[in-house]
């Protein structure tokens, strides 16, 4: 797949110009139609191997972007890379080793003193610059998310900016991101997100009636004609397309029906691995919604109390997906994995 994301444009006269919501009729689980003949391993193999190759420029998603204040550090650990990162009282973000360069202090628990973070072993103040050893990272917001340049680890062409896929304007929509970590490594998260076909079987709560078009499951992304289930028979049905911006994250563009242009980003980031040795990764995801509805407008404004719910919703799915990957990695690391 490549990062051609623009040529996926909402089409005039799509379902977006109708009325959003369907009554469907009712159809039991196990009678909707099986999809494992379409979900063929080779394929989806394959736009995984063409997904991993893809440059990043060495850049990995850490956080949201509202979780760095000036108040604390966050720190996360990238692969066995310590990394911190802050905002100083500009709100301009700061970034890199997480350990203090004097004696190995954890520097995400050290405090931020008018915008410097100060060690809180031996009062080592660092102000986001080189400074007694330590190491800064390059560092970018690019509204939604938080993203850390890590050139040792990435081993690529270090690129000035992350590639970041086509959005909607953040003015014009609502944005919530939802994290969590599971047993596994990125591969098996990209993978699960490169499967469409299992939607409607592995997330009957949330989707139904899922085809996906064959034609489009080439370099240019997984086409996918599905509906989202409102309440009871109330369905509203969308045309999505999958694309892989990178080699870390998947994006969801909504490109006809109810909410048209809208986006969700997977973003799957490398951890530290557990205590046994095993990987740990982080599933960053970002839901940036937006809608022409006249009514829209009113969903901005209640932004706050929206969010959550956007957020559990992401929550609800990944209970299932992550089990999807963990279950994933186990079977690639015994060597029992059929695909």
């Amino acid at each position: 797949m490549t990062g051609r994301e623009d040529e996926h444009l909402p089409r005039r006269g799509s379902l977006g110009d109708r009325v959003p919501l369907r009554l469907r009729k009712a159809v039991p689980w196990h009678r909707q139609g099986s999809t494992w003949r379409e979900a063929k391993p080779a394929v989806i193999a394959q736009a995984l191997k063409r997904a991993t190759a893809l440059p990043s420029g060495n850049w990995y998603v850490v956080a949201a972007s509202r979780e760095i204040s000036s108040r604390k550090p966050f720190g996360v650990n990238v692969a066995g890379t310590e990394v911190v990162v802050w905002r100083d009282q500009t709100g301009r973000l700061k970034a890199g080793a997480g350990s203090c360069p004097h004696l190995g202090a954890p520097l995400r628990d050290s405090p931020v003193v008018c915008g410097t973070l100060v060690c809180h072993w031996h009062g080592l103040a660092l102000e986001g610059g080189p400074f007694a050893g330590w190491a800064r990272y390059p560092v970018h917001d690019d509204g939604v998310l938080v993203w850390v340049r890590l050139d040792a680890l990435g081993g690529e062409e270090p690129r000035d900016e992350p590639v970041l896929p086509v959005r909607p304007g953040l003015a014009d929509s609502v944005a919530a991101v939802y994290t969590v970590v599971g047993t596994c490594e990125p591969e098996d998260i990209i993978a699960n997100r490169l499967d469409p076909w299992h939607g409607a079987w592995f997330h009957p709560y949330s989707f139904v009636d899922l085809t996906v078009d064959d034609a489009a499951g080439d370099e240019d992304g997984f086409a996918v004609d599905v509906s989202f289930k409102v309440a009871g028979r109330a369905v509203v049905p969308v045309r999505a397309v999958f694309t892989t911006p990178e080699s870390r994250t998947v994006v969801m563009h909504i490109t006809e029906g109810e909410g048209a242009t809208s986006v969700v980003e997977t973003h799957a980031t490398p951890l530290q691995p557990d205590p046994l040795g095993r990987p740990r990764t982080a599933v960053i995801e970002a839901v940036i919604a937006t809608s022409n509805r006249p009514g829209f407008a009113v969903a901005r404004a209640a932004a706050p109390m929206l969010q959550p719910l956007m957020r559990r919703t992401a929550g609800r799915l990944w209970r299932d997906d992550l089990a999807y990957a963990e279950r994933r990695w186990t079977l690639r690391s015994n060597g029992t994995f059929p695909g």
